[in-house]
This record gives C-alpha cells, sequence and structure tokens, in this order.
C-alpha cells in the first residue's frame, strides 16, 4: 500500500490488511485509490471501505478504540492523540468532518448499493462492500442483512458479490451472489443459510497488530520511529 496521510487511508489500509490476512492471496495487491477505495490493479476486484455507526463523536472515538484494541503500548507509539486516541478523547476537525460521513448500517448499505448499480465505481469484474460495523451482529443479524442486500440489488446490472462486515472482534465475509426470495424467513422456509456467510474472530492480539501495521503503512518508517 501507498504512503498517504493516514487520516484519509487508514480505514482503507486497515480493511486491506485485514482481508488477506483472514481470507488469503486472492485479496493481497489491493492498493488504496477511490472509487472504489480498494482496487485490484487488473479491475478483478474493487472494494468499497465505509462506516457504519450512530452519527456522533463519542461513537466515533469508541469505534476507532475498539479496532485499536488501545492500551497502552499502542498509546506510547505517538498517534493516538492524532487521530482521536487520546485519554481526553480530543479529535481534530479533519477527523471529525471524516467520521460523520458514517451513517447507521442499513442506511449506509442501501446507499452504496444504489452508488454501485449506477456505475459510480468504474468497470471492474467483481464488486465487494465492506463495512466496519459499530453493532453487535448476531448471526441472524447477518443473515436479515444479507437478504436486505440481495433485495435491494436483486434488479441491477452491477452489483455486489460480497459483502464484508467487520467488527472488532468478528468477521463477516458475505455471499450476495444468490438471489434471495421474497418470501419471510421461517424454520421451514430458511431464505439465507450459515452457508452465506463465513465468519472469523478477530483476537486481541491480531486486533493490535493490524492496528500497528496499519500505522506502519500509512506514515514514513522514519516518523514511526520517533513515535512523532
Amino acid at each position: 500500500m501507498g504512503k498517504s496521510r493516514f487520516n484519509t487511508n487508514f480505514f482503507e489500509t486497515y480493511a486491506s490488511l485485514l482481508l488477506e490476512k483472514l481470507l488469503g492471496e486472492d485479496y493481497k495487491g489491493l492498493v488504496n485509490i477511490d472509487r472504489p477505495d480498494l482496487q485490484m490493479p487488473d479491475h478483478s476486484l474493487g472494494i468499497e471501505v465505509t462506516r457504519a455507526l450512530e452519527e456522533n463523536k463519542s461513537a466515533a472515538l469508541s469505534m476507532l478504540k475498539d479496532i485499536a484494541g488501545i492500551d497502552q503500548a499502542i498509546a506510547d507509539t505517538g498517534y493516538t492523540y492524532g487521530y482521536g486516541l487520546s485519554d481526553d478523547l480530543h479529535v481534530g476537525n479533519i477527523e471529525y468532518e471524516y467520521w460523520s460521513l458514517a451513517q447507521p448500517l442499513k442506511r449506509i448499505i442501501a446507499s452504496k448499493i444504489e452508488k454501485v448499480g449506477s456505475g459510480f465505481y468504474g468497470d471492474f469484474s467483481r464488486y465487494g462492500l465492506f463495512v466496519f460495523c459499530k453493532y453487535d451482529l448476531s448471526h441472524e443479524d447477518v443473515r436479515m442483512l444479507i437478504g436486505y442486500a440481495r433485495d435491494l440489488q436483486r434488479h441491477l446490472d452491477i452489483r455486489y458479490s460480497e459483502m464484508y462486515l467487520a467488527q472488532a472482534d468478528r468477521f463477516y465475509c458475505c455471499d450476495l451472489t444468490v438471489p434471495s426470495r421474497i418470501a419471510p424467513q421461517t424454520a421451514e422456509n430458511p431464505m439465507i443459510s450459515d452457508r452465506s456467510f463465513k465468519v472469523f474472530e478477530i483476537s486481541p492480539d491480531l486486533r493490535r497488530s493490524l492496528f500497528l501495521e496499519t500505522l506502519r503503512n500509512s506514515y514514513p518508517a522514519s516518523k514511526l520511529a520517533r513515535g512523532k
């Protein structure tokens, strides 16, 4: 990943590292550009990265700390103050404006599906939607979201084939390629089965290592070494 400002590509960088770590070599080589945020150079895959949480500063700061697995070792890097992770919960104007773009989960999914269907993200063989979630999702919640996304895009020519839902300690890789049925889900008529998603646990150690590796990819090595 190329080096650029922490406040513009931190989550995209974190997402690319998490995808490669959990889903393997198929996700190695993603670059952070725009429209969508992560792209394979051969246009075989484009992934839009977004966040879903309550639209307030405390929720944004809480998600940042959840993702970081914040502890003294991370605080000692010297980067926590600059991105709203300090003990006094300071957040700068640039970072707050960035977080204010986040919307609750179903609304952001609907917005991103509308954009991909319009051709907004360009021409890719396959599209993915990566959502950082500040919600405690159950397997049933994930099944419902898969059905919701499939129904929204079932008539679109351009659509997402995968949706990635990332919580601080859990990651869901969801298959959106099979059209969902209109009939409601019941025990006798399951609309979405567990085969529609894979779930991965994110350990505290992995969470911290991903956070620090994201910092190393987002800042020049010389600055990270100085802790500035």
